[in-house]
């Protein structure tokens, strides 16, 4: 593309809003455009991601600790838009993208000032603060999900559904079949708490896989996030139950992995969900219930309605439950590869190129906007 534009991409610090954000990064500047991210530190320390896009910290504080927090937190916001007014007036963006994150407030905010076009993604299936503090201003609001929680009535007319971007390894698996579970084959689990882990996935899950029939326990394969400090317990449990199992901190070939396994047990948060329905693999969902507005309850809603996974709250997680669950989502063949298949329904495969056509379209009239998300109001 000879014409090619500049756009700034703005996110938090978390893989939730760095994983899409770099999935939009690989196709803007697939088509010929010039990509630069702002974040926090975090952000731009993130392995992998960002590797040849010029990046820029901003200082965002959270508005958090009471006066005194406030206080600070609204100073580092003015001076992190004074940097990005600076950063603008010499990179001249088309367009401002922001991720969700208090990072992205003040990138944002000084679009507004310069009176750059503007658009917010959101990940989750409820609007998060500070793309609920912006979605008055900006032009538009694309989404992941068909019904969004604390979207004003107001601003559904530039909604836009688009899904939510996964790496262009995940999607790849979309193309490959679900793994067949022959009779005497082996069962696999991949359990996953997220970047972070999850203790009480960790504490749970090999108890409540010892408890499934005798015919799954001796033929399965157990994959296990954990936590440092859970490593130890989580291996002495799965050797207590004689189930095989690899227990790590971080998985760098989650893709592979994900690829590799008959069931999920994992968090609810946006790019779990986002990979388990491009991928099309059937899950346990346990939402961590200290999440901002309860948005992973409502990121399982659509894929546990569809059949592709079981949800259980967190005070509700016992081993007999986890056991009564899996075998509720099908623990035979056929049983299986229908959750997969309808996981995988879920999916939006395409969300990376419809964002980036909309990001196209915002200050382009030459490309049209794909059509508003027409919903009635709650």
């Amino acid at each position: 593309m000879s014409n090619g534009r500049h756009y700034v991409l703005a996110a938090g610090g978390t893989g939730g809003h760095m994983v899409p954000a770099a999935a939009l990064a690989a196709e803007l500047t697939a088509r010929g455009h010039h990509v630069a991210l702002v974040s926090d530190a975090r952000g731009v320390r993130f392995p992998d991601l960002f590797d040849d896009i010029a990046t820029h910290v901003l200082p965002a504080g959270r508005f958090s600790g009471g006066p005194l927090g406030w206080l600070k937190a609204g100073r580092q916001m003015v001076a992190g838009r004074r940097m990005a007014i600076q950063l603008y007036r010499g990179f001249k963006p088309a367009a401002v993208i922001g991720f969700g994150g208090y990072p992205a407030f003040p990138a944002l905010a000084a679009a507004f000032h310069l009176k750059i076009p503007t658009i917010v993604h959101e990940q989750n299936a409820v609007l998060g603060r500070v793309n609920r503090l912006v979605a008055g201003k900006v032009d538009a609001i694309a989404t992941s999900y068909g019904d969004v929680e604390r979207m004003k009535p107001a601003h559904l007319g530039k909604v836009h559904l688009v899904g939510n971007p996964v790496r262009t390894s995940v999607l790849e698996l979309r193309d490959r079949p679900y793994p067949v579970l022959d009779e005497d084959g082996i069962f696999r689990v991949l359990v996953t708490g997220g970047s972070q882990g999850a203790s009480v996935l960790s504490q749970v899950v090999p108890d409540g896989l010892a408890m499934l029939p005798v015919h799954f326990r001796r033929r399965m394969q157990v994959t296990h996030q954990a936590r440092v400090e859970d490593i130890d317990m989580v291996r002495q449990k799965y050797a207590a139950h004689d189930i095989p199992a690899e227990i790590a901190t971080y998985l760098p070939d989650m893709p592979e992995r994900l690829a590799w396994a008959h069931v999920v047990i994992a968090r609810a948060g946006a790019s779990t969900i986002a990979e388990l329905t491009a991928a099309g693999r059937p899950a346990i969902l346990v939402p961590l219930p200290s999440a901002t507005d309860d948005h992973q309850t409502a990121n399982t809603r659509e894929i546990s309605a569809a059949g592709g996974a079981r949800t259980i709250r967190q005070d509700q997680f016992t081993a007999t439950e986890l056991a009564k669950q899996m075998q509720k989502l099908g623990l035979d063949t056929l049983a299986l590869a229908n959750a997969a298949a309808r996981a995988k329904d879920c999916g939006r495969p395409h969300a990376a190129r419809d964002l980036a056509d909309l990001v196209e379209g915002i200050d382009s009239p030459r490309v049209p906007l794909p059509p508003a998300l027409v919903r009635e109001a709650a």
